[in-house]
């Protein structure tokens, strides 16, 4: 058979599948050098941590090179048990049968959807959330449930309105990626109180180390009253392991029994394992980077204010701006200047671009450029 005779083959995809668009990843850094004829380029798109890890996760990796040929541990027994003992405190007990490891928190958060959610079910979530809930909903064929934003923002009271008979899992991103958008703790936990139990709620944390709001409180504390409440957290952002890819999520043990059915049992490598362990033993670094976060985005929100642009205050590591007009423009454009952003166009953002807190260096780079780029589209305010 030639390869030119396989147009068939599309149509062995589930009908979701088929609908979806295959993700579009970022070139490498070197190959945009090459390609712009640039160096020293500067990425800010990926909300990443411009301290890198810690120094004890990079020991413990370090250490574990040796047993690197070996299959992990298909459990994350040490893991789940230091996250456990991290995550308690006077007023909750956390043990290790509510915690799920994942591949980056996208893992978990397709591990829940899968357990739970099939075609004749509703997925929930707001506009402008987080991308992979409405890949999810899609790849399993499920209806979307998509509820309009209030201030860029989960409105909480139009999806408790929203809810209907065929609604199974609603996703809540606490922080909201990508507009940095959060809920008050009083807000969120009424929303709980007044929900079915037989709907699951998904509360995704992976930015809650930078939240900086006496009234945000993480819903990990009202475990114990929501059985129907799935926490989802990642070491990706302040801890700094983005490529090594751990995340997880605590539940009811009964829920966690469930995910455990379908989770692969060697999702997550020996070294990030171990990376992530350590990792969680630090948390002067994680004290540092949150400093960090905070007087970078003061320095991008005060630059923005002299450019006269619209932004989103964040409690994320990143901030979304308006550029006010396409943003594929303004994204070659900073290319070209060696700065790589995210486009936000996608999340019904059309002129929005989002930028993540760097070091001193990388934002002055990116301030610089930007105004550079918008005075030469004479779009300066």
């Amino acid at each position: 058979m030639s390869l030119g005779s396989v147009e068939f083959l599309y149509s062995l995809a589930v009908p979701g599948v088929q609908a979806l668009k295959p993700y579009e990843p970022g070139k490498p850094l070197e190959e945009l050098e090459r390609e712009f004829g640039i160096t020293e380029a500067v990425k800010l798109a990926s909300n990443e941590n411009p301290l890198g890890m810690s120094p004890y996760a990079t020991q413990a990796i370090e250490a574990g090179l040796t047993n690197a040929s070996l299959y992990p541990d298909g459990n994350a027994f040490y893991l789940k048990q230091a996250l456990a003992s991290f995550l308690s405190n006077d007023s909750l007990k956390v043990s290790e049968d509510q915690i799920t490891v994942g591949n980056g928190s996208n893992d978990v958060l397709e591990i829940i959807a899968r357990c739970f959610v099939t075609a004749h079910d509703a997925i929930m979530y707001s506009q402008h959330a987080f991308a992979v809930y409405p890949i999810v909903t899609q790849a399993i064929g499920a209806t979307h449930q998509k509820v309009p934003a209030l201030d860029w923002g989960h409105d909480l009271d139009a999806m408790a309105e929203a809810i209907n008979n065929d609604t199974k899992l609603i996703f809540i991103a606490n922080p909201n990626n990508p507009t940095g958008t959060f809920l008050k703790s009083s807000g969120l936990k009424s929303f709980l109180k007044n929900l079915p139990e037989n709907i699951l709620v998904v509360v995704d944390e992976a930015y809650h180390e930078y939240v900086n709001r006496e009234d945000y409180e993480s819903a990990l504390n009202w475990m114990d009253q929501f059985p129907n409440l799935i926490i989802c957290r990642t070491f990706s952002k302040s801890y700094g392991l983005a490529g090594l890819r751990v995340g997880y999520c605590v539940s009811h043990p009964e829920i966690t029994n469930i995910l455990n059915r379908v989770r692969q049992p060697f999702n997550v490598n020996n070294l990030a394992l171990i990376a992530a362990q350590a990792a969680l033993s630090d948390q002067s670094f994680i004290h540092d980077s949150v400093a960090l976060n905070q007087v970078g985005k003061q320095k991008l929100y005060n630059a923005f204010d002299e450019m006269g642009l619209d932004y989103i205050i964040s409690e994320g590591n990143f901030v979304a701006l308006d550029v006010k007009q396409d943003v594929e423009t303004v994204n070659l454009a900073l290319l070209k200047k060696g700065v790589i952003i995210r486009p936000i166009a996608a999340y019904e953002m059309p002129t929005f671009i989002r930028v993540s807190v760097g070091n001193e260096a990388e934002i002055n780079r990116f301030i610089s450029a930007l105004s550079e780029v918008l005075e030469e589209s004479g779009s300066t305010l």
